[in-house]
């Protein structure tokens, strides 16, 4: 029977007026939610879904399926590893010509460092030139030094904040305003995750600390959270609270999942609202993490060989130890993995020297990086795995006067690597001027990072959006240039 005639036209148009998209979805049991949700139910159709997202968000086929990004918190210095500068020895103590200071930011080159009288400093530190490509590279980075025949190095990177919070933030998410989506989360929104019993994007870290801005580096920001960082711990359970409390049963667990599940599918079904898919998904995932975890965590199966090419230690938890955990984690599907490691700031104080504590940070992550990406290509795995190694910035030619002599943070030229995943083995891409002040060759911003990156996933950085706020937003905002001239 047509409502019309039932209610009359009046009663009608009142209903239709209080009736919404919502609640059309809800009633047909296709809202997006309950899609999502029965995605989740079906391995099958999750992997359907899977294939369908890869097809719409990627315009070629991908050179990687997976990233590991080596985060080095707090700018490591270009002119001690890698940009090796002759005539910054040359002219080391004098003072640099105001030209290249006015219109330029520095973090702390202000007044109270008479910047005036800041002079040009030249390293202390060894180069030497290294494998067919013969690539520079300091006597602080040995085991980097052997294997520059497979990656490539970026000379000149510049990003637009001079300080360490926001500026890691711009790095990780292509803006130094909070609240952004990082671009782990960028890339599993994207093209999803292969694990089904980890996350598609996990944060491991090493170091005296946790990066400045803490996990807001690591968020989904917009996006649904299902897209955030999950960061492990390196020992005990890899997260809090994922083993059961004693004398809570396997069986009671799986009781209480079940019944919680089926609460949150009754709210999401009048909802349709996605957090909840999200939460439903969360919980089913702890549980499997329960035995996935454990097993991950779990190096005895690994050899000997192994854990001293990487410099593990049985009991104690390193960047190393971070590294081989990051080849086992991409080799069982998760999507991005993200390694920070601090403290890379070295302006000259206390515990932030040139010499002792430049030289003990190479160390801790020298050998562990180097035996990544032997590991990776030894395996077969480095040819679809992007492996990308830099900090937030560099730092300046010019030293900087506290305890002893230092470097300033510099926004105009860092040095990073990349390897594997589509990128040239053995090659440099840019130049720096003869002071390492400047790109003189083939400038790079950290938006083209990011859309090399997206690239090299398959995925366009100029359509991977999403609308918040009335505005579509993408990982390089506005910019962005691909890096051709890296790609094989």
């Amino acid at each position: 029977m047509d409502i019309r005639e039932h209610n009359g036209t009046g009663a009608y148009e009142q209903a239709l007026k209080q009736t919404t998209r919502r609640h059309f979805f809800r009633d047909c049991g296709v809202g997006l939610g309950s899609l999502a949700l029965g995605s989740m139910m079906s391995e099958e159709a999750g992997a359907a879904m899977a294939d369908a997202i890869l097809a719409q968000a990627g315009d070629r086929a991908p050179k990687a399926k997976n990233v590991i990004f080596l985060f080095m918190a707090g700018g490591p210095s270009q002119l001690e590893l890698f940009d090796f500068k002759p005539e910054l020895q040359k002219y080391n103590g004098t003072t640099i010509p105001q030209s290249y200071l006015e219109g330029r930011r520095f973090a702390f080159m202000n007044s109270s460092f008479q910047i005036d009288k800041v002079k040009l400093l030249g390293t202390q530190r060894k180069f030497a030139q290294h494998g067919n490509s013969g690539a520079w590279v300091s006597e602080c980075l040995p085991h980097t030094a052997g294997i520059v025949d497979d990656i490539s190095f970026i000379k000149t990177i510049a990003t637009d904040v001079p300080n360490h919070a926001p500026a890691k933030v711009f790095m990780n998410t292509g803006s130094g305003i909070f609240g952004r989506p990082s671009m782990g989360s960028w890339v599993t929104y994207g093209i999803g995750s292969e694990a089904d019993d980890l996350p598609g994007f996990v944060v491991l870290q090493s170091g005296p600390r946790g990066p400045r801005g803490g996990a807001v580096n690591w968020s989904s920001g917009f996006l649904p959270t299902a897209h955030q960082g999950v960061p492990f711990r390196s020992q005990g359970d890899p997260i809090l609270n994922l083993s059961n409390p004693q004398g809570v049963s396997a069986d009671r667990q799986r009781s209480v999942i079940d019944s919680v599940k089926a609460l949150n599918q009754e709210h999401l079904t009048a909802t349709g609202d996605n957090e909840i898919a999200t939460r439903i998904a969360a919980y089913e995932m702890a549980y499997r993490m329960q035995t996935s975890a454990p097993e991950l965590m779990d190096l005895s199966q690994e050899s000997q060989s192994t854990l001293d090419m990487y410099g593990v230690k049985e009991g104690e938890s390193s960047y190393a130890y971070n590294c081989l955990l990051a080849r086992r984690l991409v080799e069982r599907g998760v999507r991005f993995v993200q390694l920070y490691h601090t403290n890379w700031d070295h302006h000259g104080g206390n515990g932030e020297t040139l010499t002792k504590d430049l030289d003990q940070v190479c160390h801790e992550v020298d050998q562990g990086g180097a035996a990544l990406i032997m590991d990776l290509k030894q395996r077969g795995l480095l040819e679809d795995t992007l492996v990308v190694w830099g900090g937030e910035f560099g730092r300046t030619p010019m030293g900087e006067i506290r305890d002893t002599l230092g470097r300033n943070h510099h926004i105009e030229c860092n040095t990073m690597w990349m390897a594997g995943g589509g990128v040239k083995a053995g090659y440099t891409l840019g130049e720096t001027d003869e002071l390492g002040f400047g790109a003189t060759e083939d400038p790079v911003h950290v938006h083209d990072l990011h859309a090399t990156m997206l690239h090299l996933l398959g995925l366009d950085h100029l359509k991977q959006t999403f609308r918040f706020k009335g505005r579509d937003f993408r990982l390089t905002d506005v910019h962005g240039n691909v890096m051709h001239k890296l790609l094989v």
